[in-house]
């Protein structure tokens, strides 16, 4: 009976690993034919779509009873940097860089984002050990980013690098205030889904316009909503309730070495050493401050 059960945590982890593998890979093909708000407002209306269906079949749609006005302003707020701000930020970083795997590696900065608000937020402390794996992170998206060529720094290399990582620091904010607001995940992610597509909707008819997308643009905005967004977060969600939490935790660090393995077969961009470099360096930052959590 043990047996199984790790077995099911483990698929659901791994469900929402190819998930979001393919995530830096798929936003770099739609958005050569559309714009990022375009993306974001059928993204967002598919994710609240499949939610609210997720919250009708566990019953958590009952939550809302309970939830006051202040409740909706707050979790509308979180919702905004965690979606919204967040995916907004990281497609034009990706348009500036041009290359998926280098706007995927510097957004995994996102779990040292985490630990520096939790430090200012939550009240946690800023041990040596969080400073070496800020540092050694720092490292890896300097390498990521530079290719080892600092004189050759372009302004919208630069501008793109400092884009993706301001989308992991608006989710590393986004995952500090969800814990801290405290709300069922599964109703809070639908409030976050439906404020970002309510925003999107209003930026798109201010900006681009709507339109009609073409099948391999509606195939490519639903992977993006249904299975990378709301089945991915499910699907991690189920993976963390059944098992270890540290140990589920630590398989995420495979996403972004996956999206590398996508990025080059599909979209044939060179595998850079010093991206992959860059990468281990990111990824060591983040094993580092993880240890420690594991041990306490």
């Amino acid at each position: 009976m043990k047996k199984h059960a790790v077995k099911t945590e483990y698929l659901y982890a791994a469900v929402s690993i190819f998930f979001w593998g393919t995530s830096a890979t798929l936003s770099k093909l739609m958005l050569s034919s559309l714009s990022s708000m375009q993306v974001l407002v059928y993204a967002t209306l598919l994710s609240s779509l499949v939610m609210l269906l997720l919250n009708v079949v566990k019953g958590t749609i009952r939550e809302f009873r309970s939830f006051r006005v202040k409740d909706y302003l707050k979790l509308a707020g979180i919702g905004l940097l965690g979606t919204f701000c967040y995916k907004l930020t990281f497609y034009w970083g990706l348009e500036k860089l041009g290359s998926a795997s280098e706007a995927f590696i510097i957004n995994y900065l996102w779990p040292l984002m985490s630990v520096l608000f939790a430090c200012l937020l939550l009240g946690e402390k800023l041990t040596v050990r969080k400073l070496i794996a800020v540092l050694l992170s720092f490292c890896g998206v300097v390498l990521v980013t530079t290719g080892g060529n600092f004189t050759a720094l372009s302004s919208d290399t630069l501008v793109g690098a400092l884009l993706c990582a301001s989308a992991a620091a608006f989710y590393g904010l986004f995952t500090v205030l969800n814990k801290r607001a405290g709300y069922n995940n599964f109703a809070s992610m639908l409030v976050y889904y439906t404020t970002s597509f309510v925003f999107s909707v209003i930026f798109t008819a201010l900006t681009d316009g709507f339109f009609v997308p073409t099948l391999p643009q509606a195939a490519g905005i639903a992977w993006e909503g249904i299975f990378i967004a709301a089945i991915g977060f499910t699907s991690w969600a189920m993976a963390l309730s059944k098992g270890d939490t540290a140990k589920i935790s630590n398989l995420a660090y495979i996403t972004p070495f996956l999206s590398l393995v996508w990025t080059t077969v599909i979209l044939r961009e060179p595998l850079d050493p010093f991206a992959l470099i860059g990468l281990v360096l990111i990824v060591a930052g983040i094993f580092v401050q993880m240890r420690r959590k594991e041990k306490e």
